[in-house]
């Protein structure tokens, strides 16, 4: 197990240095620094350097440079698909998650057409149980106005009949709206709640990566 740990220490720090490596060598330090030493070759020869060893000791510098600088780019190549193959699964699960906060708006969009019309349901109730309310004060109205027309010793006695059907009408009235009441808190309960946005969240660490 330990062994294992530092074997993925090392290759990751190698991995790492391998990545600064190929950055620098696309860099202009790079540039700068092989033009000098091609320049100090050059210089050599100017010097009475023989020739051939210059060119075999260029070209051996040379072909080694080219063989890490060939392994160390095959490595961030891997890398980088590496980190692309986890890119495209990310963005696959994005896509899915996606499309589930697609339904689910379409499932709230038809909830809330279907509350729409109960709550228009409750609000012609509600107009019908007004027009009740105005045919009742009405009819109290034209009760009294009998009453009033009577002889005195009958008054009492009707007001108190009228009373007991004003108190039974006015408690049937009252139920009524409780009830179209409880509709309405059970209406509103029913809104689907909101769902968490994970999906922007893998989003900002795939931008973070």
């Amino acid at each position: 197990m330990i062994r294992e740990q530092q074997r993925e220490i090392f290759h990751k720090k190698l991995e790492d240095r391998a990545m600064k490596i190929t950055r620098f060598i696309g860099s202009t330090q790079s540039l700068i620094l092989h033009t000098a030493l091609f320049a100090f070759f050059v210089v050599l020869i100017i010097f009475g350097v023989s020739f051939d060893k210059v060119m075999l000791i260029l070209t051996t510098i040379v072909s080694l440079e080219a063989i890490y600088l060939s392994i160390f780019i095959q490595m961030s190549v891997n890398r980088h698909s590496e980190q692309l193959v986890i890119v495209s699964e990310d963005i696959e699960e994005i896509q899915e998650d996606v499309e589930e906060i697609q339904k689910d708006v379409e499932g709230i969009e038809e909830d809330i057409d279907e509350i729409q019309e109960d709550v228009e349901l409750i609000e012609k109730d509600i107009d019908e149980i007004q027009e009740d309310v105005d045919e009742i004060q009405e009819d109290v109205e034209g009760i009294e106005e009998d009453i009033d027309a009577k002889p005195p010793v009958k008054k009492s006695e009707s007001k108190i009949i009228i009373e007991k059907d004003v108190i039974e009408l006015i408690k049937n009235m009252n139920q009524k709206i409780s009830d179209l009441q409880s509709e309405i808190k059970v209406l509103t309960k029913t809104l689907p709640a909101k769902k968490p946005e994970s999906t922007i969240q893998k989003v900002t660490k795939l931008l973070k990566k």
